[in-house]
């Protein structure tokens, strides 16, 4: 007899995945803007601006990629991590090419530019970020115990945090080689940064026209991180980008119109998949209906026979007022005969 095939197991976290649906792996929501991972809101705002059905997962920060990465997803059984393999996987098995009617000299310098947002003014945020955690966390309005998952008080994941993040930060910044300069010249090297990309992006909607690509994809996920942090929050580069830079804040703007009409969902509730349409719950009303429906039949029906009972009642009172005639002609009769 034929052997028959083990039954190969998914090696996905999502076993009960539907046909190509991408399961998203990513930070939690922040009120301030989607995600302070400049790597996860890049891929979600892809995935919209190529109409992807998607869906974020709630792994309360405990999942990572096989690379130990976030963010990664999962289609149809499989893993895809890193943000631009992600987004390169999913372009050419969907045929979701951004960038397809550039020309090369124009996909040359987004590649340029990509590789300076992603490679040296994200660092230079994170630089910022790991040397002031405090201005982090309040710019962000970050509540840890929602974050991490925890319910550990938020005063002792704070302390943890800041310890943490800071130690681990600082050494992926003096790694990357940004680390070994002052503050003030880190924050130099983003304001170049910024100028050139707003001297690129001129007066246009998007960096090459009226349609957005990739590189607008991961200019608006950097900026954003720049953009949207309190304004009580002294940030450097935030206020050289407003007075200096405003094409690019109009840039983010406009991306976040066309790619987060559910903006104030995702940062108010802290929704994941605020994209999504929720089912409508049974409501009471449907119940209420229901019962204001049987109550007029009950109400008809005890009304008939109400209306029954007083018509039953009526004859009966007009047979004995005709008896009492009756008995009352008789009586006369009869006392007539006696006289």
């Amino acid at each position: 007899p034929a052997k028959k095939e083990k039954e190969v197991k998914p090696t996905v976290h999502k076993a009960n995945f539907e046909k190509d649906v991408v399961y998203l792996y990513q930070f939690t929501r922040t009120p301030m803007l989607p995600s302070i991972s400049p790597f996860c809101l890049k891929v979600e705002t892809w995935l919209r601006l190529a109409g992807l059905k998607y869906e974020n997962i709630d792994h309360k920060l405990k999942l990572r990629s096989k690379k130990g990465q976030l963010p990664f997803v999962e289609v149809n059984g499989e893993e895809i991590a890193d943000s631009t393999i992600i987004m390169k996987e999913l372009a050419q098995r969907y045929d979701k090419d951004l960038d397809a009617a550039l020309t090369q000299e124009q996909r040359n310098i987004a590649h340029a530019m990509i590789s300076m947002l992603e490679n040296h003014l994200i660092w230079v945020v994170l630089s910022w970020r790991s040397k002031n955690t405090e201005q982090m966390l309040k710019g962000y309005k970050i509540n840890l115990q929602h974050a991490l998952g925890s319910r550990l008080p938020n005063a002792l994941l704070s302390f943890f945090f800041k310890f943490q993040f800071s130690r681990k930060g600082a050494k992926k910044v003096k790694a990357q080689g940004l680390g070994v300069h002052k503050p003030e010249e880190i924050e130099e090297f983003g304001r170049k940064d910024l100028k050139v990309l707003s001297e690129l992006l001129a007066d246009k909607p998007f960096f090459f026209g009226d349609e957005p690509t990739t590189l607008d994809c991961v200019a608006f996920s950097v900026l954003a991180q720049i953009h949207f942090i309190l304004d009580e929050v002294k940030y450097g580069l935030k206020e050289f980008m407003q007075e200096n830079c405003p094409n690019l804040v109009g840039h983010v703007s406009r991306i976040k119109e066309r790619c987060f009409p559910d903006w104030e969902d995702i940062c108010t509730k802290l929704d994941l998949n605020a994209h999504i349409p929720k089912p409508e719950p049974e409501t009471k009303e449907n119940k209420e209906g229901a019962d204001t429906e049987k109550t007029a039949e009950q109400e008809k029906n005890e009304s008939e026979k109400e209306l029954e009972k007083d018509n039953s009642n009526e004859k009966t009172e007009k047979k004995e007022e005709k008896a009492e005639k009756v008995e009352e002609n008789k009586e006369k009769e009869e006392a007539a005969a006696a006289k």
